[in-house]
């Protein structure tokens, strides 16, 4: 059972709630406690800019 992805998307909803535009530095800094080794983080730090633009949007 991997726990990766629940916890990368709960690293990145508390910080989407703290911070709705985080930098990219903020983003690496919340998802740093999670070891990811199937994959690169870009896409992973493209999920939490597109969440946190969404998120813009619906204010």
């Amino acid at each position: 059972m991997r726990l990766l992805h629940p916890g990368l998307l709960v690293a990145a909803d508390e910080l989407l709630e703290r911070d709705p535009d985080p930098a990219d530095a903020d983003i690496r800094e919340a998802l740093s406690g999670n070891l990811c080794r199937c994959t690169g983080y870009e896409k992973i730090m493209d999920a939490v800019r597109l969440a946190a633009a969404r998120g813009s949007e619906e204010v």
